[in-house]
């Protein structure tokens, strides 16, 4: 055994050792990984000794010399100590112990591998750790808590997690879904109804998968009890909401007694004080023009340079003299005094600026200090350029070093920025300037009303206001400077702030010329480089004064090592710029501490409070020898929540230390006012804004009136309404209050202030708290921003950090989770999203820290790019509506009644009487109506087939399809051998084949079932389905092509299905030259005619028994509504296999004789122009397609229309163009083709849907006669609790709803209760049931059980008309009769379809439509193509098709969170981000949503990310 104190170890093992045991005492590794690592680190230095013991013993009080070292180093070093509070970070701790006895567990997103690569360290480069602005600034926590402190506070234990995502491989189980091609995908759990047997076929399905063990867990995580909400409910209309809320008694108010204004010191001592800056610089430059003025440093080996008071004279003489006279024409000057022009100047040129600030003021011209826009897109540029529009802005000066910097464009000039006036660019630089003449002279005034400059501020919303200083202000605001910190003439100063605004500004360019002050800058680069710079100077030059920020004052801490040639005695004032921050006391406390050997008195830390409308609102006054200690006091955060001060004991955890910024300034009065109405006073207990009345303020927002009044003109009231002074206030935007002794106290700003549920939280204290998290090496500390967006009628937080390069998603998420924790133990309020993004990417300000309000508007648009995030909704949202609570069960009976009482007319309405008979109706079959047709006009061609070229690739006459269909029914006579009754799968591609086939069937007695032919590029996929519908409708032979034949017989298709076990399989290439002797003749009209296999939009296959009887009406009822006859052409767009499609494609031209264009769906493919130009071409009056043809059409030809018209396409003689679904109709996507398609002759009017369903192909059709297709707006807030309440367009929560068509004739429709099966009012949503001869017959049944589900063909109403036989349709709609009239002079009844019964989610005890909450999805963000939502154990699942990169998946979490949200009240469980193409659409372009739910569940979906909120 070696002890490591005898071995020769280098220091960096040393320290290695040592921060190995610092981990091991905090937790952050086991016991078992420090010896390993301890093992490996001192094996190359062991002696080796043959069977010895190779393993280290564990000491970890060896070598404690060299471990207490590196341990001091490191406390004073790397530890980020500036965000620290020994009191905050004990309740952090405290809050996540409690936590960990719940074991919370998170749950890893699953994400695909390919989107976990693109997080490599070599994508990014890590930003400067230190890096700081003053929005980083504001943010500064500074602790003076010792490394032992926190060993002792160390955490133990983490929350559990959850696995971390697997990779995803791209397999064949992992298929791909085919919108068009494929019905449904085979890897789904396939449910076939065919009456009472639902078959279910499961290819290689796990029971429990991956995916729904992740959703288990978060069902179970959100079944623990929650916190109470704040509020029970909220009352959803809107007028309602605007009702005062009765406050909880329990909460804490303020108890004081009213607050009094302060009153400020007289402004003494001002007898030899200059008149104006511009006379100040005068005496100075006069009396002793070698006094230096500002000594510039900088951070590469460059001398300082040292501007004097003689210097600055004359240059500042030499641009007034040239701003005014040089600049245009004598006659014709541009500028005038009075006009605003920009001073653009970077951070390490102060003397520059300062030239260009006293040149201004010397010319009597408005200066307006901006930043230097380094690229196009810089963050808030744009926001810039509108307050230099505003502002008149027409003049921008520079420095030549600057000039060079700025973007060009190809000429060399300047770059034209966006939202930017028109420029022009002036250097400053005395080579680039004339000498003025020795007889001019500027006329040097008194200080007056008159502006001197525009200071710029950025909101939280991200604009941007220029606050107006007049000079007279200017002037007293430095007077009263030199009162309070007691600047004499010569004294030299050192400065680390921003010069260009705030208290650099204030301090370093004005103050310091009217004191004669030596001002040495710092800029931000070298701080950067070497941020022990500022004490260094203070040292060299004996400073009496340091203007810092608490940032800086850390960055000290941790670059200080221990010199014996700090001295800093010479310190009189430190002034700490963001003293009003309540954290920077923690840097205050942890700086004096280090540096008090080194000569720091605590009386020199002088914290200020200041804003760009109040100018300096208090300072600590610096008070030599003085022990009287400063003003602290810690208070309760919880009650500040409330706005209620209240003195903590400090036994409890949950505390805000604040110190005070001093007392009112000389000449100013300060009160305190409330947050909310009318500007009244405080109560002393109680949190309240600033107000400030003083000559030393800002006047206004330049070319804001109505701000500026509300802001500058307050004139607060006491509690009896009386006024409390005659001179109006400005408000600060610092909270705070008034202590003991008449010390202000500052906990925070406005323009941080959230206000979530009713509590006020301040930003800065959030982002405190997450950084008080352990450990914090996932994320840079410099580059965390918190804000709120409005969500649901509250605040909601959002957190969002940069991510280290070099962290694994299951440690960002711990940390992530232990952040919620903590956020939620000491502030009591949830983060409703937490979002780390990759290294360097949020927007940064000048200064390098992170823009705000840029981060959010990226949040917002849904363009931030995290690479973590984490939404936490069932946690946040408090405010839900109440869960709807059902009523007492109400008989139908009573339901009719009292509808009847009330007026309202009962939901039922029908279609027009098929009572005249023509020629072909005579018939009761189709097969007699071909041969009847075939006799009387052999020629008439009844079919045309185009090809993909435009072109006519085949016809059918009526006799030619009836020869052929002899010879078909030949066919299966004698190579068949089938019998009456035998089923026929038909297996054929869109074509004239597949109509030959069937009437072949029919002439030989058999029943065809067509059946959707396997994909050649898909087929394990979709031939599966194939042999499933074979076996289940038990046919006995398939009938198809060679070609297709070929593809059966496959080995492609043999690995998926076993050749043996397919029917005989009949080629229809060759025919039998002779005709069939006898055809088939039915001898009863209900015998069964076809099979029609369907997928539902719920996913479920059905088959369905057409009888002959039920044909022929269902093809008459078509022939009436749509006016068909043999001299008309019809264009038929459709999948031929199914439903309304196949009775267009094969039976109606027969019953009618009418011809018909048929357009394969699939060639659309090729030519997406084919189904338009063919309905152009042959000049066709009706035509029919789908939602999916449609879609094609929009997304291919949406940018060639105008060649479409070049080529002669013309629609204008196009009278009915039907949508064929069996959905509700899609208003938006018709509305777009209508738009689209309107130069070239499309008529809004024309287009129209049809609606069918399993029970009856064919409900309702728009026709040629009629009324126009109507569209209502409804209530989507009533629809959830089944009332139907029409409302305007536009309104809030309006649904628009289009009429599914006109009824056809001989079709009986009633809305009835899917529960009661009572008959409702056309004022509730019901179930639509429907009275037809068309209806089918029923379910196809292998065994024989018909009972089961009888009731959907034969239901009968419970009250009412009870003989009635009904076919429910298992949709949701209602009726509605409207002021138009029909051709019978009756007003006309309109159906308007919802939604599918079986698609409906029951959440929180209402009903919704998933289409409802697609619609809203689909508009959240434009990356999201399509969408779907479903159910499982009560979670809303949202399935997003991203159409981007996957960088850009992440981005839709929060979008599709918040729009669900805001829009419907619902909290969305998981979102799961795909591929395009991956939601499975039937062949009429509807989604499966079932099907992709069981997909999703089996973990085959193969997604870019799945998120599980909170």
């Amino acid at each position: 055994m070696a002890d490591r104190d005898s071995l020769p170890l280098p220091l960096e093992v040393r320290a290695r050792l040592a921060e190995l045991e610092l981990e091991l005492s905090e937790g952050d590794i086991t016991q078992k990984g420090y010896e390993k690592k301890r093992s490996k680190l001192l094996k190359a230095y062991l002696p080796h000794t043959p069977g010895a013991e190779r393993r280290i013993p564990v000491t970890p009080s060896s070598s404690s010399s060299s471990s207490s070292r590196y341990q001091r180093r490191r406390s004073t070093g790397t530890r980020d100590e500036r965000y620290r509070s020994d009191v905050h970070s004990e309740a952090v701790q405290a809050a996540l112990e409690r936590h960990s006895e719940r074991k919370m567990a998170v749950l890893l997103p699953s994400k695909r591998q390919s989107l976990i690569g693109q997080t490599s360290m070599d994508t990014y480069t890590p930003p400067d750790s230190s890096s700081g602005s003053d929005a980083e600034g504001s943010l500064g926590r500074a602790g003076g808590v010792s490394m032992d402190s926190w060993i002792s506070r160390a955490l133990h234990g983490s929350p559990s997690t959850s696995s971390s995502s697997s990779s995803h491989s791209n397999s064949s189980a992992n298929a791909k879904y085919y919108s068009i091609k494929i019905c449904f995908p085979v890897f789904t759990i396939v449910r076939i109804c065919i009456c009472s047997i639902i078959v279910y076929m499961c290819v290689g399905v796990p029971v429990s998968s991956r995916v729904s063990a992740k959703i288990q867990q978060l069902v179970n995580t959100l079944k623990r009890p929650k916190r109470r909400p704040l509020r029970e409910f909220f009352v959803e209309d809107f007028e309602e909401l605007l009702e005062v809320q009765q406050p909880d008694p329990s909460l804490p108010r303020p108890e004081g007694a009213e607050s009094t204004p302060i009153q400020g010191e007289e402004l003494n001592g001002l007898k030899n004080c200059p008149s104006s800056l511009e006379a100040a610089l005068l005496r100075w430059g006069a009396i002793a023009p070698k006094a230096p003025c500002l000594t510039t440093t900088h951070s590469n080996a460059k001398q300082p340079y040292t501007l004097t008071y003689g210097k600055l004279w004359s240059k500042s003489l030499k641009l007034a003299y040239n701003l005014l006279h040089k600049l245009g024409s004598k006659q014709e000057p541009i500028i005038h005094p009075g006009d605003r022009v920009a001073l653009v100047y970077p951070n390490n040129d102060p003397a520059a600026f300062m030239v260009a600030f006293y040149g201004c003021l010397l010319a009597e011209v408005v200066p307006v200090p901006i930043e230097v826009p380094l690229t196009k897109k810089d963050a808030g540029s744009q926001q810039i350029g509108f307050l230099l529009g505003s502002c008149g802005v027409a003049v921008a000066l520079t420095s030549d070093a600057c000039h060079k910097g700025l973007p060009k464009s190809a000429s060399g000039d300047v770059m034209q920025f966006k939202g930017w006036p028109k420029l022009l660019w002036v250097l400053t630089d005395s080579k680039h300037l004339s000498k003025p003449p020795r007889e001019w002279f500027p006329l040097i005034k008194d200080a007056n009303n008159d502006t001197a400059y525009i200071e710029y501020k950025t909101c939280k919303d991200g604009s941007v206001l220029g606050i107006t200083v007049t000079r007279m202000a200017m002037l007293t605001h430095c007077q009263t400077l030199k009162h309070t910190c007691g600047y004499s003439e010569a004294e030299t100063m050192v400065n680390v702030l921003d010069f260009k605004k705030g208290i650099g500004l204030w301090h370093s360019i004005q103050t310091s010329v009217l004191n004669m002050l030596h001002v040495v800058s710092v800029p931000y680069a070298l701080m950067k480089v070497n941020p022990l710079s500022w004490i260094q100077k203070v040292c060299q030059y004996k400073a009496k004064v340091v203007c810092v920020k608490s940032r800086d004052l850390h960055w000290a801490l941790m670059a200080y090592k221990e010199q014996s040639d700090t001295n800093m005695s010479s310190l009189r004032m430190l002034l700490i710029a963001d003293g009003s921050n309540p954290w920077s006391i923690s840097s205050c406390d942890a700086f004096l501490k280090v540096f008090q050997s080194m000569g720091l008195r605590s009386e020199v830390i002088c914290p200020c409070a200041g804003s760009p409308e109040a100018l300096t609102v208090a300072v600590r006054r610096p008070q030599e020898g003085s022990s009287k200690p400063a003003g602290r006091g810690v208070l309760s955060m919880t009650n500040l929540s409330h706005g209620v001060i209240r003195v903590d004991t400090g036994e409890k955890l949950s505390v805000l230390a604040l110190q005070d910024v001093g007392t009112a300034m000389p000449g100013a009065m300060v009160c305190v006012v409330k947050l909310e109405g009318v500007p009244q006073l405080c109560k002393t207990d109680e949190i309240g804004e600033i107000c400030v009345s003083s000559v030393a303020t800002g006047t206004s927002y330049y070319g804001l009136t109505g701000m500026s009044k509300n802001t500058f003109e307050v004139c607060p009231m006491a509690c009896d309404s009386g006024l409390v002074s005659d001179c109006v206030f400005v408000r600060s935007g610092l909270l705070g209050f008034v202590g003991p002794g008449e010390m202000i106290f500052i906990s925070g700003t406005l323009e941080g202030l959230m206000q979530v549920g009713g509590r006020k939280h301040n930003a800065d204290d959030i982002i405190a708290t997450a950084l008080a998290v352990e450990p914090m090496k996932f994320i840079y500390r410099g580059r965390t921003v918190v804000f709120s967006v409005n969500v649901l009628y509250d605040e909601r937080i959002v957190l969002v950090a940069e991510q280290r390069p070099d962290s694994t998603e299951e440690e960002s998420y711990q940390w992530m989770s232990r952040v919620l924790q903590a956020i939620d133990g000491i502030h009591q309020v949830g983060v409703y999203c937490l979002a780390l993004v990759p290294a360097n990417t949020l927007p940064k300000t000048p200064l390098g820290g992170i823009h705000l309000s840029e981060t959010k508007q990226l949040f917002l648009e849904g363009a931030l790019h995290p690479c973590s995030i984490l939404m936490c909704p069932h946690s946040c949202i408090t405010n839900l509506p109440k869960p709807r609570q059902k009523q007492p069960e109400v008989g139908p009976a009573s339901v009719m009644v009292g509808n009847l009482v009330a007026g309202k007319r009962m939901a039922q309405a029908s279609g027009r009487d098929l009572s005249h008979m023509e020629d072909n109706e005579q018939f009761l079959f189709l097969s007699e109506v071909l041969q009847w047709r075939a006799q009387t006009t052999p020629d008439h061609i009844l079919y045309t087939l185009i090809n993909t070229r435009g072109a006519i690739g085949s016809s059918l006459t009526c006799l030619q399809l009836h020869k052929r269909a002899e010879k078909i029914a030949t066919l299966l006579y004698e190579r068949g051998q089938l019998q009456d009754g035998d089923h026929v799968a038909l297996v054929y591609s869109p074509g004239l084949d597949l109509i030959a086939a069937f009437y072949g069937c029919l002439y030989a007695g058999c029943i065809p079932i067509t059946v959707r032919p396997p994909h050649p590029q898909n087929i394990s996929t979709t031939l599966p389905t194939v042999k499933m519908i074979l076996e289940v409708s038990r046919s006995v032979c398939v009938m198809t092509t060679q070609a297709i034949s070929k593809l059966l017989k496959s080995r492609d298709a043999s690995v998926a299905v076993d050749f043996k076990s397919w029917p005989p399989i009949l080629e229809t290439d060759d025919l039998p030259k002779r005709r069939c002797p006898l055809l088939y003749k039915p001898c009863d009209p209900d015998s069964l005619a076809y099979l029609d296999f369907s997928v539902s939009t719920t996913g479920i296959l059905a088959g369905v028994k057409m009888s002959h009887n039920a044909t022929s009406a269902l093809c008459r009822s078509v022939k009436l509504q749509c006016e068909l006859y043999p001299s008309r052409e019809v264009a038929v767009c459709l999948d031929p296999y199914c439903g309304l499609g196949f009775v267009l494609w094969c039976l109606c031209s027969v019953y009618a004789g009418q011809q018909s264009v048929l357009i394969s769906p699939m060639d659309l493919e090729v030519n997406p122009a084919l189904w338009l130009q063919s309905v152009s071409q042959f000049k066709v009056r009706d035509t029919f397609c789908s939602y999916s043809v449609m879609e094609l059409c929009i997304r291919s030809l949406s940018s060639l229309t105008d060649s479409l018209k070049a080529r002669g396409m013309d629609l204008t003689r196009v009278r009915s163009c039907v949508v064929v679904a069996e959905e509700r109709p899609r208003v938006a996507l018709t509305q777009s083709f209508c738009k689209l398609f309107k130069d070239v002759g499309l008529h809004p009017r024309a287009v129209s849907t049809a609606f069918g369903c399993r029970v009856n192909l064919a409900i309702c059709l728009q026709g040629t006669s009629g009324p126009d297709p109507t569209t209502v707006y409804v209530d989507m807030r009533a629809l959830r609790h089944d009332r139907v309440r029409l409302v305007e367009r536009g309104s809030p929560h309006s649904l628009p709803l289009m009429e599914s068509g006109k009824i056809l004739p001989g079709v009986r429709i009633i809305i009835a209760n899917p529960e009661t099966k009572g008959p409702i009012g056309d004022s509730h949503l019901g179930e639509i049931w429907v009275h037809s001869p068309q209806n089918a017959s029923g379910y196809f049944t292998v065994l024989g059980e018909e009972n089961v589900r009888s009731d959907h063909f034969g239901a009968r109403l419970s009250f009412g008309d009870t003989q009635t036989v009904w076919a429910r349709t298992g949709y949701l709609g209602f009726l509605r009769r409207t002021d138009l009239t029909d051709a019978s002079g009756e007003r006309h009844d309109a159906l308007y379809v919802v939604g599918a019964l079986d698609e409906v989610m029951e959440l929180r005890g209402m009903k919704y439509h998933p289409i409802d909450i697609e619609t809203s999805i689909i508009r959240a963000h434009r990356n999201i193509t399509e969408c779907a939502a479903f159910t499982w154990t009560n979670l809303l699942v949202v399935v997003v098709e991203l159409d981007g990169s996957e960088q850009e998946a992440l981005d839709l979490v929060p979008m599709v969170t918040n729009v669900v949200l805001e829009e419907h009240y619902l909290i969305v469980g998981v979102v799961v981000v795909v591929d395009t193409g991956v939601i499975p659409i039937n062949s009429r372009g509807e989604k499966q949503r079932m099907h992709l739910r069981d997909g999703f569940l089996a973990d085959q979906l193969d997604p870019i990310y799945v998120a599980y909120n909170m």
